[in-house]
C-alpha cells in the first residue's frame, strides 16, 4: 500500500537557491559562495538544507548556483552523488544560463523564473524552494502536507524572532487562521506580533508553491512589466494583492531543543558564534541525533590523535571538536574547532578558534579568537589574536575582534 506522502514526494520538485555571494562573510567567501563555506569542522553550510531534504524524503533536487560555484559543485559531486536517476531521484547543479535574456540571476524569484522548464506540468505539482545558506533542521514533508491541507497557492515557513533581529527579514502579518494578510520586506521598524510584544513573525525564505500558480504569476508579472526579481520584495506582495491564497506555516523544529534553532549566518561574528556554540556543554544545535543524520563528504583520513613527548610536550585538546586526520602533537588546544588534516605542533597554543582543513600550526605559535581558512601554515613562534592593532594591519578583523586568515594566505612577518 502506498502512503499519501509517497505521491507528494513524487510530485514535488525541490529547488535550493545557492548562488549567494555572502559579502559580509569575506574573506571566507573570497574563493567560494556562501553555501560552500565550511561549518562545524567538517560540514558545509548547504549540507544542512540537503540533509533536511534527505531526512524528509525529498530526492528530486535542483541546486541553482552562481557566485564562485567551483567549490560548491565539487562538494555536491563528492558528498551528494547518492541519488539514483533510474529511480527518479537526482541532485543536479544548475548554473545561470541566461535563458530569458542576457542577464544573470537578478534575485531569488528571477532565478526560478529563468528555470521554469525544470518543473513543467509533467514534472511537478508542488515546488519546494529553499535557501542554501541557513543552519536548521526541518521536516519538509510536514510543510508540504500543511500546504496541501490549507489548499494554498503559496505557503511561507515563518518563525518568531526578537524585534531587534526582525529588520533583517520579511515580516509576515497573519490572521487567526494563519492566512497572510500583509508582507513587509526588511522594514526599519518591524511590526510586532499583537499578543507577543517585542517579537515579530518573519519569513525564513522557505516556500511551497503550487507549480502551476508559480509559473502563471511569474509570467503574468513579466507580461505586465511588473518587477519580479525577488520573492520578498516583489512576488509575495503581488500574490497577496491579487487575492491568491497565501498562508504561513509556523516553523516546526526537528532539533529537539526548548527553543527553535534557525540561523541565517550573515556576518563573521554570527558565523563564529554559531560554530563556537557547538563546543558548549549543551549546544543549541544538536549534531548528535541519530534520528536526523547530517551528511557531508567524509575525507579518507585516519582518526584524529594527540601525541605527547617527554617533558612538557603534551598534546592536549580540551572542550574542542576535532576532525579526522588531525594531529595535536605536543601542543594545547582549548575551546576550538579543528577541521580535517590539521597539524598542531609542539609548544603551540590554540584557543577559542576555528581552524579549517590542512592548516599547520608551527612550534611555539599562539592563536586566540581566530578563524584560519584552508591551507595556511602558521610559522614557528607566530602570534594571532594577541595584538589587535597589529592584526588589523595584516588581516581582516571583525567588529568583536575575531581575526580571519583567508584561504591559502602566506602570513606576513
Amino acid at each position: 500500500m502506498v502512503s499519501p506522502g509517497s505521491s507528494v514526494l513524487r510530485d514535488t520538485i525541490t529547488v535550493i537557491l545557492a548562488g549567494g555571494q555572502g559579502e559580509r562573510l569575506a574573506p571566507l567567501t573570497q574563493f567560494r559562495g556562501k553555501p560552500a563555506v565550511p561549518f562545524g569542522g567538517k560540514y558545509r553550510i548547504i549540507d544542512f538544507a540537503l540533509s533536511n531534504c534527505l531526512n524528509s524524503g525529498f530526492r528530486r533536487v535542483y541546486v541553482l548556483t552562481q557566485y564562485k560555484s567551483d567549490s560548491l559543485n565539487m562538494h555536491l559531486y563528492e558528498a551528494w552523488s547518492i541519488f539514483n536517476p533510474e529511480l527518479g531521484e537526482f541532485i543536479y547543479s544548475v548554473p545561470p544560463q541566461r535563458k530569458l535574456n542576457n542577464e544573470w540571476y537578478l534575485g531569488t524569484a528571477n532565478a526560478i523564473h529563468q528555470n521554469l522548464n525544470l518543473f513543467s506540468d509533467k514534472k511537478a505539482k508542488w515546488v519546494l524552494i529553499l535557501g542554501g545558506d541557513h543552519i536548521y533542521k526541518m521536516d519538509y514533508l510536514k510543510f508540504v502536507d500543511y500546504h496541501i491541507s490549507k489548499k494554498a497557492d503559496l505557503s511561507i515557513s515563518s518563525i518568531v524572532v526578537s524585534k531587534d533581529e526582525a529588520s533583517r527579514f520579511g515580516i509576515v502579518g497573519i490572521d487567526d487562521d494563519y492566512n497572510v494578510k500583509s508582507f513587509i520586506e526588511k522594514p526599519e521598524n518591524p511590526p510586532e506580533i499583537p499578543n507577543n510584544p517585542g517579537h515579530s513573525f518573519v519569513n525564513m525564505g522557505i516556500y511551497v508553491f503550487n507549480a502551476n500558480v508559480l509559473r502563471e504569476v511569474l509570467i503574468e508579472m513579466e507580461e505586465k512589466k511588473i518587477k519580479n526579481h525577488d520573492f520578498g520584495h516583489d512576488v509575495i506582495p503581488y500574490m497577496i494583492n491579487a487575492g491568491l491564497k497565501v498562508v504561513a506555516y509556523e516553523f516546526l523544529d526537528e532539533n529537539k531543543k526548548s527553543q527553535p534553532y534557525w540561523k541565517d549566518i550573515g556576518t563573521i561574528d554570527s558565523y563564529y558564534a554559531a560554530n563556537m556554540d557547538l563546543i558548549s556543554v549543551t549546544p543549541e544545535f544538536n549534531l548528535y541525533d541519530p534520528d536526523w543524520p547530517l551528511r557531508t563528504h567524509q575525507h579518507q583520513y585516519p582518526p584524529a590523535k594527540t601525541v605527547s613527548h617527554e617533558g612538557e610536550r603534551v598534546g592536549r585538546t580540551l572542550n574542542s571538536l576535532v576532525c579526522d586526520g588531525t594531529i595535536v602533537s605536543g601542543g594545547l588546544v582549548e575551546r576550538s574547532l579543528l577541521g580535517p588534516n590539521v597539524k598542531i605542533n609542539s609548544y603551540s597554543y590554540v584557543t577559542d578558534s576555528i581552524i579549517f582543513n590542512n592548516v599547520v600550526v608551527g612550534r611555539h605559535a599562539r592563536i586566540r579568537r581566530a578563524i584560519i581558512d584552508k591551507n595556511v601554515t602558521v610559522p614557528e613562534g607566530y602570534e594571532i589574536g594577541f595584538d589587535p592593532d597589529g592584526d588589523k594591519k595584516k588581516f581582516t578583523v571583525s567588529e568583536t575582534g575575531i581575526v580571519v586568515i583567508s584561504k591559502n594566505m602566506i602570513l606576513p612577518e
